[in-house]
């Protein structure tokens, strides 16, 4: 774990930007410990977690958008999750923007779907600008201030290895029972 906090410190910013492009939150919790130990600044990490957070998603929408024979393959494979994607479009309306950010799995499938929809390119892009704001000041500064308790997580694990694979485990079947639940068809 030491190791990957060494690297990232080397390369963060870089790792940061492309770890948020794709939508992760693990990247820039990782900047907010960083920054805690002193090795990344916060307001920085921040700023780069929001751009490259805001740009994937709106490559993502504009790539399904004008790119379809790109998402089609992808669509195929995710059908029960896209249909989670439109539900949630549906049922909470611009509030998915904000929404999708926190939610595992479909973060990087709603501005497909949207893209997909009528959905405007233009209220895409502006209501995008608070979301991925929002997303990357909850998690910086969440990360930032509970940095002692995230290194010392991180020394408890790095002393007893067999932790981090029963904490993966259990994350992984939670998300596959959440997405089968959320998915399985209602007659």
């Amino acid at each position: 774990m030491e190791d990957l906090f060494s690297s990232l410190a080397t390369y963060g910013y870089i790792a940061l930007f492309l770890y948020s492009f794709g939508g992760g939150f693990f990247g820039i919790v990782a900047a907010g410990a960083l920054s805690y130990m002193g090795k990344m600044d916060i307001t920085v990490s921040i700023t780069v977690a929001f751009l490259g957070n805001y740009i994937g998603d709106m490559f993502l929408f504009y790539l399904s958008r004008y790119n379809k024979s790109f998402t089609a393959p992808y669509m195929k494979n995710h059908r029960r999750k896209f249909a989670l994607s439109h539900v949630l479009i549906k049922k909470y309306g611009d509030l998915v923007v904000f929404v999708q950010k926190y939610i595992y799995g479909v973060k990087t499938l709603v501005p497909i779907a949207l893209g997909i929809s009528k959905y405007s390119f233009v209220k895409f892009g502006i209501l995008n600008v608070p979301a991925s704001l929002l997303f990357a000041l909850f998690f910086g500064l969440l990360s930032y201030k509970g940095g002692e308790q995230i290194v010392a997580a991180a020394s408890y694990i790095k002393s007893h290895p067999w932790i981090f694979p029963l904490i993966l485990i259990t994350f992984l079947s939670l998300l596959w029972y959440y997405f089968t639940w959320a998915t399985k068809k209602r007659s």
